[in-house]
């Protein structure tokens, strides 16, 4: 791991680096430290991760895949625990082979499974709430080096807001996340969506597949790009358009010009659910950094207001992007989600890799999007001011007084945690 995060525009300031190869070590290290933050894939482009003190990484822990199949809590919902610091692409495979499958997964599979929970990162679909509605239990290292452990069942509502904590609570050893049988999907990738048809049929078109993704540069008054992910069973016409958009003739990567060899596979070829819902292969990067990127979270209700709002400044936006992503999520209950108490559509920003071109851009966006209650990601460049963020997150205030319940010595805030949640 290095100091900096993937895309580089985040120079960490920790004082020491760890990597620890064992749950003991890992208590020792955060016993013997000030300050403590945990860096998963650094596949976030906020300073969520940084600290002044101890900067520690997972990736050394031992990998834990192991079924529990109904025997924990009297609950018969199969589901699996893994460790604090395996990545999707590295637990995905395998649950596949036992015959299981997480319900929804990110555009990535490199990014870390805790890392992502932790900051209510999502993937996509109508009826798919985000990545960490998947959790049932979680594992906590406290600041005095105690284990913890929270569950959905014996916790209730204080797990609710334990799960998406922004590193807050401790260091995350192990989870346990719900999983169903293993299923196939064929996605299909159509062309040339008129922006007046999203405007008009917003719910048909997002709920006509498992998992949909809209592209748009903003170059034009259109949709570019419509990624449909249905499951494999249900009926399927390769030649059909989709709400007047044409079957792309071929694989087609989400960023214009772009080489497709990094995308999973299109042309509605069926193949597991992990080499489906994803946009890449884990196996290739699919790009060397060389972007920022925002995001914004507003309820479903907003979501034609806010793109018409978005096309009405697309000649601002499109000089410093390189592809806007639409997606949809289910609503959830867990305190500082983006998708808290509300059914949710994400508007993903691909930027060029300049802060001084983008930033302008991305308040200029906040702005059109302030009356929509719009939430940035948290692991997302943004530029609103701290006390809005708190007021679009009714238990804010909970989630801090929780924080300050496991950590009252703040030994796992930052200066990121502290401007936005205390």
């Amino acid at each position: 791991m290095g100091t900096r995060n993937w895309a580089g525009n985040v120079t960490f300031r920790a004082a020491r680096v760890e990597s620890p190869s064992s749950i003991d070590e890992l208590r020792a290290l955060v016993t013997a430290h000030r300050r403590v933050r945990v860096v998963g894939s650094g596949h976030s482009f906020s300073a969520i991760a940084d600290t002044d003190g101890l900067l520690l990484s997972l990736a050394g822990l031992p990998r834990i895949i192991e079924l529990d199949t109904g025997n924990t809590e009297n609950t018969d919902r199969p589901a699996v625990w893994v460790d604090g610091g395996i990545r999707y692409s590295q637990l995905c495979r395998q649950l596949d082979d036992l015959g299981y499958a997480l319900h929804n997964l990110g555009s990535l599979p490199h990014i870390s499974v805790a890392g992502s929970i932790a900051t209510g990162t999502h993937g996509s679909g109508d009826a798919n709430g985000n990545l960490a509605t998947a959790v049932s239990a979680l594992e906590i290292v406290t600041a005095d080096g105690d284990l913890v452990e929270l569950s959905r069942e014996r916790d209730g509502d204080l797990f609710a807001g334990a799960v998406v904590a922004l590193g807050s609570l401790g260091v995350v050893t192990r989870l346990r996340l719900d999983v169903r049988p293993t299923f196939d999907v064929r996605q299909q990738v159509y062309e040339d969506l008129a922006f007046d048809t999203v405007l008009e049929r917003f719910d048909d078109i997002f709920g006509s597949a498992y998992s949909v993704s809209a592209f748009t540069p903003w170059r034009r008054r259109a949709i570019d790009l419509l990624w449909l992910k249905r499951h494999a069973a249900d009926p399927w016409d390769p030649h059909e358009p989709a709400f007047g958009a044409r079957p792309a003739d071929g694989p087609r990567h989400p960023v214009p010009g772009m080489p497709t060899e990094a995308c999973t596979d299109q042309l509605g070829a069926a193949g597991p659910w992990y080499a489906r819902l994803p946009h890449f292969r884990p196996d290739f990067t699919p790009s060397v950094g060389d972007e920022l990127q925002s995001e914004y979270l507003i309820p479903r209700r907003h979501a034609t207001s806010a793109l018409r709002e978005l096309a009405g400044i697309r000649d601002r936006i499109a000089p410093a992007l390189q592809v806007c992503e639409i997606r949809t999520m289910a609503g959830d209950e867990l305190w500082t989600s983006p998708s808290h108490g509300r059914p949710t559509v994400g508007l993903h920003f691909t930027w060029v890799p300049d802060e001084a071109t983008v930033l302008p851009v991305v308040t200029a966006i906040e702005e059109r999007l302030a009356p929509f209650e719009a939430r940035p990601h948290w692991g997302k460049l943004f530029t609103v001011a701290p006390e809005t963020v708190r007021s679009r997150y009714p238990r804010i205030d909970d989630f801090a007084g929780l924080a300050r319940r496991f950590d009252p010595d703040g030994k796992f805030r930052n200066d990121f945690v502290d401007r936005y949640v205390f």
